[in-house]
């Protein structure tokens, strides 16, 4: 399995440093089910992430809120010390209780100082090297959250920082107190509300870090363009979405998670197929909002 390689989704480098395969794995996926305790097998969940770096897969992205601690745990037993890795975690949600929906929001900076703290403890490191904000919490004072990651990084706590769902407006508040490295909103083919985000980050060079990023819906049933590529090219649906998304933009940074060693190859293997202009603006049509 040579030919699967995730250098072949191309580079980015986060906050202008940091070189990154541009595919990468979100770790949500390793915990249990509905993202909450020990994962149903834990062999497997090591497997997956001791195969990552055999994949060429350099950038993984967690939160401390999956499992809760969990995903953290098990990374920092399959993989530390990271040899190559850039591992990314967020803070900012908590896990009261297994409840559909229930991720509360905490930005008391407080709170967040002992996150990154914990953080760093679970993954053992001594600096994170991508920080991000889970959610600014509403109920604090946005500029109070940006300015603890300020603190964070002024003390070496983390290198880079990055915001989760946010809107443009968002992000050029955080600018005037920290540099925003990256942006994690949701983004698919069929979930395109961000495109300007997308675009502001492009031009900003911020890395896009899509959740959720192989949804295709309606656009991959059978007989629809996605399944007509996907056939002719000899990949998956989710191979044909992913090589949109990587052809989208360069500042996009795919991160699609699973607990199986098979479907990660899968994944990875998606970083080779390639799209041609005509056939990245046909999709491109049928799935921009009407």
């Amino acid at each position: 399995m040579t030919d699967i390689d995730a250098k072949f989704s191309g580079q980015f480098r986060i906050g202008g440093e940091l070189p990154i395969n541009r595919l990468g794995f979100g770790a949500m996926r390793i915990t249990g089910p509905g993202v909450w305790g020990e994962p149903e097998n834990h062999q497997e969940a090591v497997d997956v992430l001791r195969r990552l770096p055999e994949l060429g897969v350099n950038f993984i992205d967690t939160a401390d809120s999956y499992g809760p601690f969990v995903s953290e745990d098990l990374i920092a037993e399959a993989l530390a010390p990271y040899q190559g890795l850039t591992i990314a975690t967020k803070g900012g949600l908590v896990r009261p209780g297994l409840t559909e929906g229930q991720w509360p929001q905490i930005g008391d900076p407080h709170y967040l100082g002992q996150a990154v703290r914990m953080s760093l403890r679970r993954l053992k490191v001594e600096q994170i090297d991508l920080w991000q904000l889970h959610r600014i919490d509403p109920k604090v004072p946005a500029i109070e959250q940006f300015e603890a990651i300020r603190s964070f990084i002024d003390q070496g706590f983390i290198r880079f920082a990055g915001l989760s769902q946010v809107s443009v407006a968002e992000i050029e508040a955080a600018r005037k107190i920290f540099p925003v490295a990256t942006v994690q909103n949701r983004y698919n083919l069929v979930d395109r509300a961000d495109e300007d985000v997308l675009d502001y980050c492009e031009a900003k060079g911020i890395g896009f870090i899509p959740w959720f990023p192989l949804a295709a819906g309606e656009l991959a049933k059978p007989g629809g363009m996605i399944d007509t590529l996907a056939q002719a090219k000899n990949a998956t649906p989710g191979q044909i979405a992913l090589a949109w998304m990587l052809k989208r933009s360069p500042v996009m940074l795919p991160i699609p998670g699973t607990s199986r060693v098979a479907h990660l190859e899968e994944n990875v293997a998606g970083a080779a197929v390639t799209l041609s202009d005509d056939e990245f603006r046909q999709l491109d049509q049928l799935s921009l909002p009407s």
